[in-house]
Formats: C-alpha cells, structure tokens, sequence
C-alpha cells in the first residue's frame, strides 16, 4: 500500500506538471485573443480536461503502456519493467517542470515515449524498444503540425475572403452562421459523441429504443448545432451602437473560438493524460497480476481520474507561463483566427485519440497558429519564438532518453526493496 501511495504521488506529480505545461494548447488561442480571461481560460479547461481525461483518455494510455516496448522482452522480469516505469514518471515530471518555470510548450508525448524507451535499452537492450511503433508515433508528430496548420489555413483563408474582406461582412456571416455551428459540433459529434452516447444508449435499450450509437450521436450533434445557430443569430441581430462592425463580427467569432477552446481542452485530456498515466497503469498491473501488461489491458477509472485531477491542478497554479508563450508570443491573435487554429487543432487531437496515438498537442496548436500566420502574412511570425519551441521538442526525447536511462540505472539497485514493498 505503501509503495502504490507513492508511485500515485509520482503520477499525480508528472499530471500536475504536464497540465502546467499543456493548459497552454488548451487555452493559450483564446486568452491570447481576448476571448476568454486567464481566469474564465483556467476554469474552463479544468472541467473539460479532465472530462476528456476520464472518458475518452483510456487508448492512449494503453498504447503507452503496451506498444512502445516488447512486453516479451521483461516477461521472465516483470520487476525490472515496473523500476522502469518508475523512473519514467521521475524523468517526464522533472523535465516538464523545468520546461514549464521557464515557458517552452514542449511535447509530453516526446518526454513519454523517449523516457520508456531509454529505460528499456539500458535493460534489456535496443532490441526491446519496438522501432516500429515508435516509427508510427515518430511520423505523427511530423505530421500533426502539417495537417493542422493546413487546415487552420484553409479554413481561415475561406473566413478572411468571405467575411472579414467582405463589402458586407455583418450579412455574411449571419449566412455562415449556419456552417460553422455544423463544422464545430460535427468534428465533435463524428468523432467523440459515439463513444459518449454508449452509456445513453445503453439506457434506452432498457426502455425498448434500439437507436444505433451513431445516429444517436448524429442527433445530439444536429440539435446542439440547431441551438447555436440560432443563439448566434440572436446576438448577431442585437444591435450594439457603441462598436463597429468588424468589433461586432469577432466578438460574435469569440463565441464559438470558446466553444472550440472547450473541445480543445476536452481533446488535450483525452490524449495527453495517457503520458501521466500509462506508466502508473502498468506498475499497477504488475503488481496485481505480477506479469507485464500486453495488448487489451484497461486502464483502471481511478487511475484516469488521477490523471485528470493532477492535470487541472498543474494548470490552475503554473499554467500562466506557457499560456502566453503559444497564445501572444508566436502571432497576434484575434478570436476569428483563434477560433480556426483551435478547430483544426481538436480535429487532429481526436482523430488521434480515437486511434489511439500519442500525438503532441502542442504541435497541433503550434501548427494551427503558424498556419493562420501564413495566411496573414510571413513577416506576422515571429520566427525567433517558433525556433525556441522547435528546439525545445528536438531536444525532449534525447533529454528524457538520457536522464530515464540514468534515473533507472540507480534505480534498479533498489529492486529488492521494491519487491519487499509489493508484497
């Protein structure tokens, strides 16, 4: 008991930091445009962290766990795997913190896969680590950004021509009112909700409905983007003499910039809480079953609750730094083009979840800004910012390489005392 107490604060103390650090891919669009204050910014992605932690944070962590290494490899030393594991939590909260005291958005998924990998090659040897995997989530992480601030730009360049340069911007976007409530609730319905509304319709089936999950889902989606159509509407339609007609337009994108921040927030707890986590599930597997986790093992609620608290606490207190590093240190933003890095950004976050990927978010939402800054124009990025958060990611995985495979190499001495603990 002693012993799980302690690799839980070790979890809880890796989540904490890594909300500190990643609360800015969450918020840091929408605080940087004014959409939302720091404080509404906190409490929002505190409820929707952690919401997205616990429902929808369960692939990943399994991927973690289970596909970054062979698992056959530690079967004969179950013992040795779980040291690992250990040092893996000690390496990704260290490093996350002294990124976050001094401002660098770094990827926590690049700290995770490179802090398991260094364990198991001092262990075991390289032939532990499966390449081919890492190869996978190796590509993502090059991909992610491309695929985000692809389309940010997309859909911030058909908003700039269609809206904001529009002779009549106020009528064109109560035209377009309609479809972005659609592209907003749809990237949420179509890739969360189905997994959302099995409960739901688990309940229904006892009453005599037989309404496929899908289409279940399809319609809370449609209803949800019914209402904001017509809330949006409304407020578009009330007159305000003491602002102008582009202030009216962006404080209407606001609106839905903070409903894409919120599916942000949901995405970053779905994909990010396996990499505070997956290294606790799988100590607790061992000690359980006293075998290595293999594919198709859960990972308990209570560990994922864990996660999530530790993830809403971390941002509350030390999340600050990085929110102005992502949300005013790369381009200057405005709720319309917040609103469009924010909704790429969640596209490809879920997307990934769902597959069970450990994606960066912080590529995603860096990707998604310096998309918007293309379109605006080369010279409205400031260069010198994104070259600090580019070095700060190469240099993750071979700093969370080394110090793993160091903190496991005088952790393994203690392995006695650790099996005298587990039992």
């Amino acid at each position: 008991m002693l012993f799980l107490s302690l690799v839980g604060l070790l979890a809880f103390y890796l989540a904490w930091n890594l909300g500190a650090n990643d609360v800015a891919n969450a918020m840091g669009t929408s605080v940087g445009s004014k959409a939302v204050t720091l404080r509404q910014a906190l409490l929002i992605a505190g409820v929707l962290e952690f919401t997205g932690a616990v429902l929808f944070g369960r692939e990943v962590s399994e991927t973690l766990a289970t596909k970054v290494v062979n698992p056959a490899a530690f079967a004969s030393e179950p013992l040795v795997f779980l040291t690992g594991m250990v040092s893996v939590l000690v390496t990704c909260g260290l490093w996350l913190q002294v990124a976050t005291w001094r401002g660098w958005p770094v990827a926590s998924s690049h700290a995770a896969v490179g802090a398991i990998a260094g364990f198991s090659s001092i262990a075991v040897g390289v032939q532990a680590v499966d390449w081919g995997s890492i190869g996978v989530i190796s590509l993502t992480w090059i991909l992610t950004p491309l695929v985000s601030g692809t389309a940010a730009a997309l859909l911030y360049s058909l908003i700039k021509h269609w809206i904001l340069n529009h002779p009549h911007p106020t009528q064109q976007l109560d035209e377009w009112i309609p479809w972005l409530s659609a592209s907003l609730f749809g990237v949420f319905g179509v890739i969360v909700l189905p997994t959302l509304s099995a409960p739901l319709q688990r309940y229904l089936v006892q009453f005599g409905f037989r309404l496929p999950t899908h289409d279940l889902a399809i319609a809370e989606g449609g209803v949800a983007a019914v209402g904001l159509t017509v809330f949006s509407w409304r407020q578009l339609r009330q007159p305000c003499l003491t602002s102008t007609e582009h202030q009216q337009i962006e404080r209407q994108m606001g609106r839905f910039q903070v409903l894409s921040a919120c599916f942000v927030a949901f995405a970053h707890g779905s994909n990010d809480v396996g990499n505070a986590v997956a290294p606790l599930a799988a100590i607790v597997y061992i000690r359980d079953t006293g075998s290595v986790p293999t594919l198709g093992f859960e990972v308990p609620v209570w560990i994922l609750v864990l996660g999530g608290a530790g993830i809403v606490g971390g941002l509350a207190v030390w999340g600050k730094r990085v929110i102005t590093t992502v949300g005013e240190g790369i381009i200057a933003l405005q709720p319309s083009s917040g609103f469009c890095a924010e909704l790429a950004a969640a596209t490809t976050i879920l997307l990934a979840s769902r597959l069970g990927l450990p994606i960066s978010t912080t590529h995603a939402l860096v990707g998604g800004v310096v998309g918007i800054g293309l379109v605006q124009g080369f010279k409205s990025i400031r260069l010198d910012v994104v070259q600090q958060i580019g070095l700060a990611w190469l240099l993750t995985i071979p700093i969370a390489a080394g110090l793993s495979a160091g903190i496991f190499t005088l952790a393994k001495g203690w392995s006695e005392t650790l099996a005298r603990l587990l039992i």
